[in-house]
């Protein structure tokens, strides 16, 4: 079942988030993106169009989209030049006859520059400049540095993304890798992301890579990937249903291949650990891509997580963030939260996730690393809402590790046959489509077979941090 969230409140210009109104818009749904990208990579320069498919939810004289800085060629409605007009971050579209409620149409954008990150309050995002490349990282207002969008997470869509670049850069789309064609001194990547992809969600990462596969005995250079079936057991040890084994890709600076392949080397139980607790991997592969660079952090998008240099020492110090960002294609990517209020939903899963990691590793215990957690959080001030941190406090520490500890005081409540069942019905059930807070306390109240309301009172709707259980 996808749910769907509710329609964007009236008006071209804003999506009627709480936390961003300035970002997304209303009056329409994106079915789809075709974007071709030409980008050469010394001078920065992007020249592109985008093809949006839409259906309009009301009637429209006028069609508002997300976009950043760049010289508009010429724009179309249903292949018919339209009038528009650039306004800070809008491009407002005003086709040559309205269009009716529940019709669709296409809204074509040609246009060139020189991207450059968007600002926001959580610094620069999405498409930059590498020392030697380029990397889109969108979270969560940074898709419309690179293309026309309805940049809001509730509008998800299919993608087909053609780039175009000199032949000794490796691209890497968020997508399935359709075509690849070389012609003189350049190379066309085609890509298409038939799941509902958010936004944000979309990447591009374009460097000189050495492009290597996951096999059950390790990372090899590439040579195609054909899925192994896989017997994957469900609760504790026992076998349920036949998995298919999830195709895993990276694409690594040759000099950081030797440190990746021990840092990454068991990404491949991840993903069988993952699955086995939250049901079957949600899109056709998973790839890997490691900058030359060093970032801040690592980064999510469908279907692939992105690290920088300082992510890879051959230790395996920052393996919780590998697992971190894999928990991500499930809880953020597959399901996606309808607005920025539920972002627990993302983050303190992701986080549970590296703790269930841990004790199956070998690590420290889930519980050890709860009542750790829960020492340093209570140390903290009580001023945060879980369930709506607000805008300024959407990547606050606290929404990550308080996210987790009210994951682990559920599981707790309700004992472990219920609680695992409810993750891999939660991420089964609303595969690939948009959740809230309410729908998962819904949810584990059917699981727990109880009103579960005073627990979620507490755990997320009260800045002050409970009691742990089994403290």
């Amino acid at each position: 079942m996808i749910s769907k969230a509710p329609a964007p409140a009236p008006g071209a210009d804003t999506s009627g988030d709480p936390y961003l109104p300035a970002h997304g818009n209303g009056g329409y749904r994106v079915r789809h993106y075709d974007l071709n990208l030409d980008y050469k990579v010394a001078p920065n320069r992007l020249s592109a169009s985008a093809a949006i498919t839409a259906e309009a939810t009301q009637a429209l004289s006028r069609v508002s989209l997300d976009f950043g800085e760049f010289r508009i060629n010429r724009v179309l409605v249903d292949g018919k030049p339209a009038k528009y007009l650039k306004r800070g971050a809008k491009l407002h579209v005003r086709p040559a006859r309205a269009i009716a409620a529940g019709a669709a149409f296409v809204i074509e954008v040609h246009y060139v520059g020189n991207p450059r990150p968007v600002g926001s309050r959580w610094g620069d995002v999405g498409w930059d400049e590498l020392t030697d490349g380029a990397l889109v990282a969108s979270q969560p207002v940074g898709a419309p540095s690179w293309f026309p969008c309805n940049d809001h997470p509730a509008d998800k869509a299919t993608y087909r993304v053609t780039v175009t670049t000199a032949s000794p850069y490796l691209v890497a789309v968020t997508g399935n890798l359709v075509d690849r064609y070389t012609a003189a001194s350049t190379t066309r990547w085609v890509y298409e992301r038939p799941e509902p992809t958010a936004t944000y969600l979309m990447s591009v990462q374009i460097g000189r890579y050495d492009e290597l596969e996951l096999s059950g005995r390790g990372w090899f250079p590439h040579t195609g990937v054909s899925a192994r079936r896989l017997m994957v057991g469900f609760g504790h040890g026992r076998v349920d249903s036949v998995l298919e084994a999830v195709p895993q890709r990276a694409a690594v600076p040759p000099r950081l291949r030797r440190l990746f392949e021990r840092d990454f080397g068991r990404q491949g139980r991840m993903v069988e650990m993952l699955q086995r607790l939250f049901g079957p991997y949600p899109f056709g592969e998973y790839v890997i891509v490691v900058t030359d660079d060093e970032l801040d952090d690592p980064i999510e998008a469908q279907g692939m997580a992105i690290f920088g240099a300082n992510h890879v020492d051959g230790r395996r110090t920052h393996e919780r963030l590998v697992v971190h960002e894999l928990a991500h294609q499930w809880f953020g990517n597959s399901l996606t939260v309808a607005d920025w209020r539920h972002i627990w939903l993302n983050e303190g899963f992701a986080t549970y996730a590296e703790w269930l990691w841990s004790e199956e590793s070998g690590g420290q215990s889930a519980q050890a690393l709860a009542r750790s957690w829960h020492t340093r959080i209570k140390a903290k001030p009580a001023d945060v809402r879980i369930a709506d941190p607000g805008v300024a406090r959407m990547f606050d520490e606290r929404v990550y590790k308080r996210g987790a500890l009210t994951l682990h005081a559920l599981r707790a409540e309700i004992g472990d046959p219920a609680f695992f069942a409810l993750l891999k019905a939660w991420a089964v059930e609303h595969r690939h489509g948009l959740v809230t807070t309410a729908g998962f306390v819904t949810m584990a109240e059917a699981y727990a077979g109880r009103s579960l309301s005073t627990f979620f009172t507490r755990w997320l709707e009260t800045p002050a941090l409970p009691p742990l259980p089994g403290a």
